[in-house]
C-alpha cells in the first residue's frame, strides 16, 4: 500500500474529512476541515490530493504560499501529506467546462454525491468555488 493509498483509506473512513493547513502572512498555520479525494492532476497527469474550496483565507495564503499540508485520522491511525499546491479557478483556464468536469471529479473523489450535477456546477459558479491540487511531496505518519 502507497502513503497516498493510505491517505485515501483513512479519509474513506472518516467520510473524507481532513484538515488543510496553509500559512497566514505572518507564518503562523491557517486551518480548515474541508473533503479531499485524490485524482489525477490535469496537467502533470500524477496524482495528486484535491478540495474544492471557497475563496477566503485559505486560497489567500495559497496565492501568496503555494505550499499546503493535509492530515487525515482516522482512530488513532494519522497520515499528513505536505506538498506544493496549484490553486485552479474559472478564471485561470479558457474551458469553463473543463473546469467544471475538475470540480465534479474532486467532489466525486471526495465521496460527494449529486442528484443535480447541473445544480452542483451552477452552485460553484455562484459562489466561485476553486480547485486546490497538492503535490504530495511528504508524508509523515504513525506507521
Amino acid at each position: 500500500m502507497t502513503d497516498l493509498d493510505r491517505l485515501e483509506e483513512l479519509a474513506q473512513r472518516e467520510h473524507h474529512l481532513v484538515v488543510l493547513i496553509t500559512l497566514n502572512d505572518d507564518g503562523s498555520p491557517q486551518v480548515s476541515v474541508v473533503n479531499c479525494g485524490i485524482i489525477t492532476d490535469p496537467q502533470s497527469h500524477e496524482p495528486c490530493v484535491a478540495v474544492v474550496a471557497a475563496r477566503g483565507r485559505k486560497t489567500k495564503n495559497l496565492r501568496h504560499r503555494p505550499l499546503a499540508t493535509v492530515v487525515v485520522r482516522a482512530g488513532w491511525e494519522w497520515i499528513a501529506v505536505t506538498g506544493a499546491a496549484t490553486l485552479v479557478t474559472a478564471d485561470d483556464v479558457d474551458d469553463s467546462l473543463g473546469f467544471a468536469q475538475l470540480l465534479r471529479d474532486i467532489f466525486h473523489a471526495a465521496g460527494g454525491h449529486h442528484d443535480d450535477l447541473d445544480e452542483y456546477d451552477r452552485v460553484m459558479a455562484a459562489e466561485r468555488r476553486c480547485a486546490v491540487l497538492i503535490r504530495p511531496d511528504r508524508f509523515s505518519t504513525n506507521r
